[in-house]
């Protein structure tokens, strides 16, 4: 595997705190990542600090003295966007209008990719929630932007879509400006909609292969599941300690065919005490980039706790 692109990364703090962008990248350094995602602001919320707020240029400047590229930056669209919603027009509007604005934040900072949850169709037929979702995304793409927009495989919790290859197909195909959009993996999420990861991973990646091209997956999140396969739930867990499983997660991240696509952690912080919690991005990285020597993957959350 000497040769192979290894794009590995986490979730990332962005706030006032840290200093915004600056602070998310010397996160990403700390936690040995050549790839990060942040949100640009909380994301049960609209409140968005101006760009010439977020310490982008002095970011630039550490990101290029290490080595790194904002190429392999995402943006998370906040959870509130349901462009699915066809019984309340104001939600809809919301969401086009929001993402019109994540998309120019997204452009001004330099990040290729944008990540949206597609939907929920809030008790109407699918159909209607994807046809929702195409006129939505219709409305907020642009000739001109340059980040693309992934759409997230969903877990399939309450009634949410696009859970299945099928579904994000569909939306992508009718999307006026196609080669704007692509996909999102999150192993959890798929795991939970029945994707099974540990006896068909060659069969997902050649259905997906098949029915839109690897082109179109652009980036992934990688996450174990609290629930078992097809639960439907949406819990993540650590590496190692859910039902998705160590060998089949390192398997997904060293995947010939999935070779140079960012890959990004979103596991859960881990308790040190009942009020202090930590993230365990820096051992779950050190894990998987030493996946060969490790034996006994669990004793990582020990070494956190300390």
């Amino acid at each position: 595997m000497k040769d192979y692109n290894l794009k590995i990364g986490a979730h990332v703090s962005m706030n006032s705190k840290n200093k915004y962008l600056l602070g998310a990248v010397e996160e990403t350094i700390k936690y040995g990542a050549n790839s990060f995602m942040i949100y640009t602001g909380a994301p049960q919320n609209t409140m968005r600090k101006p760009i010439e707020d977020m310490y982008v240029q002095e970011a630039l400047e550490l990101i290029k003295e290490n080595n790194l590229t904002m190429e392999n930056c995402i943006i998370h669209a906040p959870y509130i966007i349901n462009l699915g919603n066809t019984i309340k027009p104001t939600t809809f509007n919301f969401g086009v209008d929001f993402l019109k604005k994540e998309i120019k934040r997204a452009d001004a900072i330099g990040a290729p990719y944008i990540v949206l949850h597609p939907g929920a169709s809030v008790g109407q037929p699918k159909e209607d929630a994807l046809n929702q979702i195409i006129k939505g995304l219709n409305l907020v793409l642009s000739k001109d932007q340059k980040v693309k927009i992934a759409l997230e495989t969903m877990a399939g919790k309450g009634s949410e879509v696009c859970t299945n290859f099928a579904d994000l197909k569909y939306v992508i195909d009718n999307i006026e400006l196609k080669e704007l959009v692509g996909v999102c993996w999150d192993t959890c999420h798929m795991h939970d909609a029945s994707y099974d990861f540990e006896n068909n991973l060659d069969s997902i990646i050649e259905e997906f292969e098949n029915l839109l091209g690897l082109d179109k997956l652009f980036c992934m999140h990688i996450n174990d599941s609290k629930n078992v396969l097809g639960a439907g739930k949406d819990r993540h867990e650590n590496i190692g300690y859910g039902h998705v499983g160590f060998n089949s997660l390192i398997k997904i991240i060293y995947h010939p065919k999935l070779d140079g696509i960012i890959k990004i952690l979103e596991t859960p912080y881990i308790s040190i005490d009942d009020k202090t919690s930590v993230p365990p991005y820096k051992e779950e990285i050190a894990m998987i980039k030493n996946k060969e020597f490790v034996d006994n993957f669990k004793d990582y959350k020990e070494v956190i706790k300390g």
